[in-house]
């Protein structure tokens, strides 16, 4: 097998895109990835896209060959492949297209996620997420995602020392992020006050606990990492790639306060990097909803299972603490259009390690973990990358 490196990254600004098609928001991602990697189309040997649900959200099925053609790639014959995985369909495309160049089928491959979520009414667009849960079981006796991951928080916060303050800076901390990213949905600090006194959503979550509906779209391009200066000056290597699956349904798992998935991939990427949670200088966890981020460090053992609240409390989990978690503004402020949110999360750690992420800098980053959940979690990808 050989070793992968990213030579190229492009996003999209993240938000409700009223004048970008779906098909535009892959473009433009695309097209920032190809010229951040200083290659043109047609040295593309494929391509791997992370979407959910086009075919509800924008009535558009045959998502592969429709990026192929509107990125002008058709003529090359370059193929091109549609990857789901509910919301972890980025971390997957993402793992599919390292898989793909490490063991030398191809070399130069485009990792890409988009999602349009806004052409639907928000009804339909929550009807839409539920299905990324188990529709016979949860979402026909009225269980929304929101509803679901507020009975992980019911159960947690009974379970284990988590005040309501301390699960309201997590949002805090993440929109403070996402102030600081030029891409983010939203980028305005809050306080505690704004978290707690907002909408109450499914109890304990309020409006400010959860992540948005959110249009945009990411793309990285990976290659050998052996020609990856061919390309670029700044390679960042993947150390590792991993993922793992779970119950689809919350009530056939083992205890719905641990993502067991989270905990074996994490585990898995560990073992292929060589490396401990010690190693990590940040990591990007997909925070769907505040108590997601605070299961996200526990499972991936970067603390004791009732632990993370009071690491988010003492800022441990900060820009400036010893973990900085979801630089970005993670899903919640940066924005979460579910199918490019897997690569979003990884050029975030290449930004990082390049040194290139501004005001939201993590001092001397040189190793970064990214970690992506679909559904309850379901499916999880987690990656570690480093310089």
């Amino acid at each position: 097998m050989r070793d992968v490196a990213v030579i190229g990254i492009g996003c999209t600004p993240f938000g409700e895109k009223w004048n970008s098609s779906f098909r535009h928001l892959f473009v433009e991602a695309g097209s920032l990835a190809l010229e951040d990697a200083n290659i043109a189309g047609e040295q593309i040997d494929s391509m791997y896209v992370g979407n959910m649900s086009a075919g509800r959200f924008v009535e558009q099925e045959h998502i592969g060959a429709l990026i192929a053609d509107y990125a002008g790639l058709a003529s090359h014959h370059i193929p091109a492949t549609r990857v789901e995985a509910a919301c972890s369909s980025g971390g997957l495309a993402f793992r599919q297209a390292v898989i793909s160049v490490a063991s030398g089928i191809e070399d130069i491959v485009v990792a890409a996620g988009v999602e349009k979520m806004t052409d639907v009414a928000s009804g339909a667009s929550v009807d839409t997420l539920a299905g990324a849960a188990d529709r016979e079981w949860e979402g026909f006796v009225g269980a929304t995602f929101p509803g679901l991951y507020a009975m992980i928080a019911t159960a947690y916060m009974d379970r284990y020392p988590l005040s309501r303050e301390q699960l309201a800076q997590v949002a805090v901390k993440n929109h403070y992020n996402g102030a600081r990213n030029p891409i983010a949905q939203f980028r305005q600090e809050i306080t505690v006050d704004t978290v707690v006194n907002s909408t109450l959503v499914a109890d304990p979550l309020r409006l400010f606990d959860c992540s948005p509906i959110t249009d945009g779209a990411a793309a990285v391009v990976v290659a050998p990492l052996e020609r990856a200066r061919e390309f670029t000056d700044t390679p960042v290597r993947v150390l590792a790639t991993a993922q793992a699956s779970d119950t689809i349904t919350l009530h056939d798992r083992r205890d719905i306060c641990t993502l067991d998935a989270s905990v074996a991939a994490g585990r898995w990427a560990f073992e292929m990097a060589g490396l401990s949670q010690k190693d990590i200088d940040l990591v990007e966890v997909h925070d769907c909803f505040a108590i997601a981020e605070i299961c996200a460090i526990e499972d991936l053992g970067f603390c004791k299972k009732g632990e993370a609240g009071v690491l988010t409390e003492q800022g441990v989990t900060a820009l400036g603490g010893d973990l900085p978690v979801n630089t970005s503004g993670g899903l919640k402020a940066c924005g979460h259009p579910v199918g490019a949110t897997g690569i979003k999360q990884v050029c975030e750690l290449v930004q990082q390690l390049r040194g290139e992420a501004g005001k939201r800098q993590v001092d001397g980053a040189e190793i970064g973990m990214a970690h992506n959940v679909g559904g309850t979690g379901a499916t999880v990808a987690v990656h570690i990358l480093g310089v």
